[in-house]
């Protein structure tokens, strides 16, 4: 545009030049024309020459306003959402797909899934913004992720049954084969009161479930021992555990005591319902026996028909879903939450999946209410407390 500008402008001159020379072939071949008429056709000529020159130059002014005020272009890179080892099974991959569908449904934009073999990874991505979505994180790794990025946020969490935040619980469990279950045997429960010297699994020591509230509930159940967490990572011959073993997720915590890796595992009860089912007992109440169904997929599919007794099980509040703003904008924020807290959601069988189906496999177990609901970052303080 300016380069026509000056085009035009360089061209004054010479449309006037030629305006002259036009009035005086004009007088040249018509003789009677006086003086003042050639004057008059000179500046009529010249007067419409400036002023299409004048347009030109309104016309780009205009033109530079309209762009100074054009809308940013909107932004297109992925937005990554990563995942904990336990969602990041291949059991769970319909799920994350159908995740990462609505979360382009919302904003528009592309998505790419990130999975993890570590929970470390996974909180890093959040915190340092390589990803953008952390989905199904525990409290303790949200938390972690935050002291290291304090812009690190909740979009939201799966309720309880009431469809609110009041019963919003899963179960940190500490299981035995069952075929060894009697020798925790307490009146007529179970106590953990023999693990000790014992080798144990957990999960990771960030992990909330696998981790925190089963070494909170050991310190508790030991006081005279006077343990701390440090105390319970690594066995020995003057350690409270002979050994110590990481599974690195729920599903390799538990596969270890399964295999007879370890003597008592800890690890949740939801990352377990694609693998196991209730054999007798109450649901995650002490002494309930669970066995690996005959459809469990690897690793499980190796130890079919194995069964496992719960000898201490802890509600814990439902993890958080995660996001760093620095690649959302507030709009999309938003939109993710409407999406996500819609009926629409609530009723994707690959999300909130329908127990009584058989095989049936999502993210949540669906309750006759619920869903995701909105939630507040002091929600987690509990944790916060014993951390």
């Amino acid at each position: 545009m300016q380069k026509e500008m000056q085009k035009k402008q360089n061209s004054k001159p010479n449309k006037i030049k030629q305006a002259i020379i036009a009035a005086m072939h004009l007088v040249k071949n018509k003789q009677k024309i006086q003086v003042a008429q050639l004057f008059t056709a000179a500046v009529l000529v010249l007067a419409m020459t400036m002023g299409l020159v004048g347009c030109a130059q309104a016309d780009a002014g205009s033109g530079n306003e309209d762009a100074s005020e054009a809308t940013p272009a909107a932004n297109t890179d992925p937005i990554v959402i990563v995942w904990y080892p336990n969602e990041s099974a291949n059991v769970y991959k319909e799920a994350r797909d159908e995740i990462g569908r609505l979360i382009e449904q919302a904003t528009g934009r592309p998505v790419e899934q990130k999975l993890t073999t570590d929970y470390v990874i996974t909180i890093e991505a959040i915190a340092s913004g390589s990803a953008d979505i952390a989905w199904a994180m525990g409290a303790v790794g949200y938390i972690e992720a935050q002291r290291k990025n304090p812009e690190v946020s909740v979009l939201f969490v799966n309720s309880g049954p009431s469809g609110t935040l009041d019963d919003a619980i899963y179960y940190s469990w500490l299981a035995v084969p069952a075929e060894e279950a009697g020798q925790y045997r307490e009146g007529s429960g179970y106590s953990i009161e023999n693990i000790k010297g014992q080798t144990i699994s957990f999960v990771s020591n960030s992990s909330t479930s696998g981790f925190k509230v089963p070494s909170g509930d050991i310190i508790n159940h030991f006081p005279q021992d006077e343990l701390e967490p440090e105390d319970l990572l690594e066995g020995g011959s003057n350690a409270f555990f002979s050994e110590v073993l990481f599974g690195g997720s729920h599903q390799g915590s538990a596969f270890n005591m399964l295999t007879g890796n370890a003597d008592v595992a800890a690890f949740c009860d939801t990352e377990m319902h694609p693998y196991a089912e209730l054999k007798t007992g109450t649901e995650n109440e002490v002494g309930a026996i669970y066995t690996i169904k005959p459809s469990a997929t690897a690793p499980f599919d190796t130890v079919i028909g194995r069964d496992f007794t719960i000898i201490n099980s802890t509600p814990v509040l439902n993890g958080p879903n995660v996001f760093n703003p620095a690649n959302l904008s507030e709009a999309e924020i938003k939109a993710i939450r409407d999406l996500f807290t819609s009926d629409e959601v609530y009723n994707n069988g690959l999300v909130f999946f329908d127990d009584s189906i058989e095989g049936a496999v999502g993210l949540h177990k669906k309750t006759a209410s619920g869903g995701y609901v909105l939630v507040n970052d002091s929600w987690y303080d509990p944790i916060r407390k014993v951390m």
